[in-house]
């Protein structure tokens, strides 16, 4: 299994800073490899501090879970299966929406995608522009 290229990154974080400056919304957009491992990371002029930290966190959450950040959210609720499972971690994961998984033409999980800095659905276009380009 491959992960992914430090040539696909930077073809991502493009993609990302330009959907970003399209939106208005200065980011920091992360991207991990499939052991949740950094490969690439830029924070736009503007893009909150808090921002990269927490677009880490979404990739590492669409890696350890081959989907989509915020569509694990219920999961994670009060009385839902993964409840704790946030404690559990010694790295920071986060179910807010603007982290995606990347995968290969098999479909296999090769590395996430994580941005932050708008609103939860901006950080998601952002993110699914980055995974387009690819």
């Amino acid at each position: 299994m491959t992960d992914i290229t430090i040539t696909q990154a930077h073809a991502a974080v493009t993609a990302a800073e330009e959907k970003a400056e399209e939106l208005g919304v200065p980011s920091t957009i992360t991207v991990l490899d499939r052991g949740a491992r950094l490969v690439a990371v830029a924070r736009q002029d503007g893009a909150p501090l808090v921002s990269v930290d927490a677009s880490a966190a979404k990739a590492r959450t669409a890696v350890s879970f081959g989907a989509a950040s915020g569509d694990l959210s219920g999961a994670v609720q009060p009385g839902a299966p993964l409840y704790s499972l946030g404690a559990a971690s010694q790295e920071p994961l986060t179910f807010v929406a603007g982290g995606v998984p990347v995968r290969d033409a098999d479909g296999r999980v090769i590395g996430g995608i994580g941005s932050s800095g708008g609103s939860p659905d901006q950080d998601l276009e952002i993110a699914n522009a980055a995974v387009a380009a690819l």
